[in-house]
């Protein structure tokens, strides 16, 4: 008999090779590549009888771009910030992907939003990591016991829909899709294969049952969710939760979102007795701000539509090394880079020698270029020993020539600011015919054409007055 066919998938990328080797060729990832049973039904064989049948397929409906489509109907869960990351409330017919580093709470979150909405339709929870007793005790922490969720441990994936056939739930939590294995694939649960093949199957039952999925995505070392890409491209709304393991905060990021914007943000305190909102955000990051400090400035962000006021920490202390080290958390390392070399060429400040460290605090990480002018400026107050004025916030683009630009969202970052307290404000200086803002009434503001005049500001000490 011959030896059945076999192919080696990577299980970082799902790049498929004819043969081992250590390094794959796709994401350039070592020793990712897994031995796995060839779809022998042929791929070759499926495409060679589709091209030689002589029946056609049926003729689509075409219809106009213009036309009256109501919104999505959506179930709201109560919980206002996750609600917000998802546009809204979850969409009946749905499938969206939870990813996050182990123990951040994704389990907790999902439980809580489970409990929600079991109150306005069946809601089914199945665990392939836990057993049930482990649910049923972490339900008795968060005070949820009472919710009417219907329990399952199981990871075979025939056994679960046969169930959700027979069930006809409006919400299921899969946790985790890494657990699920189907029988109609050789390899072993967790593979790149199994992955896609059970997420597949779970996504075309939420569109043809209009129940809502939520599927619990592990992450790899890199912070992305563990399988294939494709899952990611298969599924209507993919949430990362972030946060640091010595913070009590958690982030609920949406970077992609069919029903809704992307790059939404939802806050929580992780507390004895679950996940609970955080309404105000930027007070909660600012909670325990040292003022008089060097090296410490606000910087006014935006996180999807809210704007969000965040405490940023810069370090800038004499190397004994050969190499100084820079260190960063929270923010882009390649942005700090970019900003050292203008604040060397640009604004005359000798910082090559020394070791930097860059903080965003709170746990919150900050991806926006409007953060480069709140960066340089705690470079500028740490390596001066000047310190920012606590009353001021900044925001704003540095290029490469030193110029600061301007960015979106003015009046929103200002506005925030002001409600918040804040008397001042570093912006870019505006442009020639600029109508000033509404907002900058209610602030001092100083406007600031490039690096230079950052440092001669900071300097000067006149914000203070």
């Amino acid at each position: 008999m011959a030896r059945a066919a076999a192919e080696y998938i990577c299980q970082s990328c799902g790049a498929i090779s004819s043969k081992w080797q250590g390094r794959c060729d796709g994401c350039g990832e070592w020793n990712t590549l897994q031995e796995e049973a060839a779809s022998a039904a042929g791929e070759s064989s499926h495409k060679a009888s589709l091209s030689a049948s002589k029946s056609k397929g049926t003729k689509l409906a075409l219809v106009p771009l213009k036309g009256d489509t109501a919104e999505p109907p959506r179930s709201i869960s109560k919980i206002a910030e996750f609600d917000r990351v998802t546009g809204g409330g979850l969409v009946p017919g749905s499938a969206i992907l939870v990813g996050g580093d182990p123990g951040i709470g994704k389990s907790t979150l999902l439980l809580q939003v489970a409990a929600q909405l079991s109150r306005g339709g069946e809601v089914i929870y199945v665990s392939g990591e836990e057993a049930i007793a482990q649910v049923r005790l972490r339900a008795g922490r968060l005070g949820l016991d009472e919710a009417p969720v219907r329990l399952a441990a199981a990871t075979n994936l025939r056994d679960i829909l046969a169930t959700l056939e027979a069930s006809s739930p409006t919400l299921v939590v899969i946790d985790s899709i890494q657990t699920m294995w189907s029988d109609v694939l050789e390899s072993a649960p967790g593979t790149v294969s199994q992955v896609r093949a059970c997420s597949q199957e779970l996504v075309r039952y939420a569109k043809r049952s209009g129940a809502t999925v939520l599927l619990v995505g592990h992450v790899t070392k890199d912070g992305q969710i563990a399988g294939p890409r494709v899952v990611e491209h298969m599924v209507d709304t993919v949430l990362y939760f972030e946060g640091e393991r010595g913070h009590q905060f958690r982030i609920l990021r949406a970077v992609k979102n069919r029903f809704g914007p992307t790059d939404e943000i939802g806050v929580f305190e992780m507390t004895g007795e679950g996940l609970t909102e955080v309404a105000n955000p930027s007070a909660l990051f600012l909670s325990s701000r040292d003022e008089g400090a060097s090296g410490s400035c606000v910087f006014a962000g935006v996180e999807g539509t809210r704007p969000v006021l965040v405490e940023l920490q810069a370090l800038v202390a004499p190397s004994p090394l050969g190499n100084p080290r820079r260190a960063v958390v929270g923010c882009d390392s390649g942005r700090l880079a970019m900003i050292l070399a203008v604040l060397e060429t640009r604004a005359g400040l000798s910082l090559a020698g020394n070791d930097i460290y860059l903080n965003v605090a709170g746990g919150l990480r900050v991806n926006e270029p409007a953060a480069d002018l709140a960066v340089a400026a705690a470079l500028i107050s740490s390596h001066l020993g000047v310190p920012v004025p606590p009353q001021a916030v900044l925001f704003g683009e540095v290029s490469l020539s030193g110029t600061v630009r301007r960015v979106a969202q003015g009046d929103a970052r200002l506005k925030e600011a002001g409600k918040l307290g804040f008397r001042a404000a570093i912006i870019p200086a505006a442009d020639k015919g600029e109508k000033s803002s509404k907002d900058k009434a209610t602030l001092t503001t100083y406007e600031v054409a490039d690096l230079q005049s950052l440092a001669e500001l900071l300097k000067d000490g006149s914000l203070g007055d």
